[in-house]
C-alpha cells in the first residue's frame, strides 16, 4: 500500500527544518562579562592615601544637580561611612527625598577603601572601633579614623568644592553607627547632625555606654541632632533601645534625638528605612 502526503505538508517540512536551523545558528546571548557597567551620573571618586591610618581611601562624591549652575553657592554635605555598600542606596533615598522637598540639595560623600579587592570587613572593624579588643586584629584605630576625617578629608572636601563647613552630617550603620556615636562624644561639633543605625553599642563591654557616661560626666549639653535606629528583629534591639533610654533621660542641653525601632526588619535590612528617616530628621526645618 503507497501512502500519499497532501502538496502543502512538504512545504511545512522544510519551513520548519529552515526555522530550527535558523534558531541553531542564531547569534549567542552576550555575557555579562562584555556589556557595560552601570553608573550613577553626577559622581565622581577621588583617591587619599592617609596619613594618619596608613590606609588609602576611595571617596565616592555624589553633587547636587544645579551645582555646575550655581557657583559659590554652599551646600552641606554628608558623610556616609560603609560608601562600598551604603553610598548607592543613599544616592537613591535622597533622590526621592529631594524630590519630595523633604531635604536641601547637598554633597553626599561616600567612604571606602581602595584596591582591587579590599578586605572592607577587616578594615572597617580597625577603622570604626574606638578601642582595641583581642581578637579583632588592628581594631582600635577610630581615634585614627577620625583624625583623616577632620585633617585630611574635610580640608580636602572644602578646598575642592561648594561645601559649607557648618553643615556636616555623619551617617553609619553597625560598627558605622558605633563611630558616628564615638566622633560624636569625642568633638560632638564636628558635625551639626549624626545618623546611627544599629550601632554596635555592645562591643568591648558596651564601650558605647562608657563613652556616654564619661561624656555625661563632664558635660551638661550635647547641641547637634542625632538619629538612632535599631531593628525590630535584630540581636542589636534590646541594648540599642536600653541606649536610646539612657541618652534620652540624660537630659542634654541643645540636643535634639529621635529614635526608631524599625519593625519587622534586622540588622541590614532596616537601612534604607532608618537612613530615610535619619536623614529627613537632621535636615528638618532646612
Amino acid at each position: 500500500m503507497s501512502l500519499s502526503f497532501p502538496p502543502y505538508a512538504f512545504i511545512i517540512c522544510i519551513a520548519l527544518s529552515l526555522v530550527v536551523s535558523g534558531c541553531a545558528r542564531q547569534t549567542p546571548k552576550p555575557s555579562a562579562s562584555s556589556l557595560p557597567n552601570v553608573t550613577l551620573p553626577g559622581t565622581e571618586v577621588r583617591t587619599l592615601k592617609s596619613s594618619a591610618t596608613g590606609r588609602t581611601y576611595d571617596v565616592y562624591i555624589r553633587l547636587p544637580g544645579e551645582y555646575a549652575q550655581a557657583p559659590r553657592k554652599t551646600y552641606p554635605v554628608l558623610y556616609v561611612l560603609d560608601g562600598q555598600w551604603d553610598f548607592k542606596l543613599l544616592d537613591s533615598i535622597y533622590g526621592g527625598l529631594y524630590y519630595d522637598k523633604f531635604v536641601p540639595e547637598m554633597i553626599i560623600v561616600g567612604i571606602t577603601y581602595a584596591g582591587s579587592d579590599p578586605d572592607y570587613e577587616a578594615l572597617r572593624a580597625m577603622d570604626y572601633s574606638p578601642t582595641q579588643v583581642s581578637g579583632l586584629p588592628g581594631s582600635g584605630d577610630g581615634p585614627k579614623f577620625l583624625a583623616f576625617l577632620k585633617e585630611e578629608l574635610f580640608p580636602h572636601i572644602e578646598a575642592n568644592y561648594w561645601a559649607d563647613p557648618s553643615e556636616r552630617v555623619l551617617m553609619g550603620s553597625s560598627f558605622g553607627g558605633l563611630f558616628a556615636l564615638y566622633a560624636m562624644f569625642t568633638e560632638p561639633d564636628l558635625f551639626s547632625g549624626y545618623v546611627a543605625a544599629s550601632p554596635a553599642v555592645q562591643y568591648d563591654g558596651r564601650v558605647a555606654f562608657k563613652m556616654e557616661a564619661e561624656y555625661a560626666s563632664a558635660h551638661q549639653d550635647l547641641p547637634v541632632r542625632l538619629f538612632l535606629a535599631v531593628g525590630e528583629q535584630e540581636d542589636l534591639a534590646r541594648p540599642v533601645e536600653e541606649f536610646m533610654r539612657v541618652i534620652g533621660e540624660r537630659g542634654y542641653g541643645g540636643l535634639q534625638m529621635e529614635t526608631l525601632v524599625v519593625a519587622d526588619e534586622g540588622h541590614s535590612s532596616n537601612k534604607p528605612e532608618a537612613f530615610n528617616r535619619g536623614l529627613r530628621f537632621v535636615f528638618q526645618d532646612k
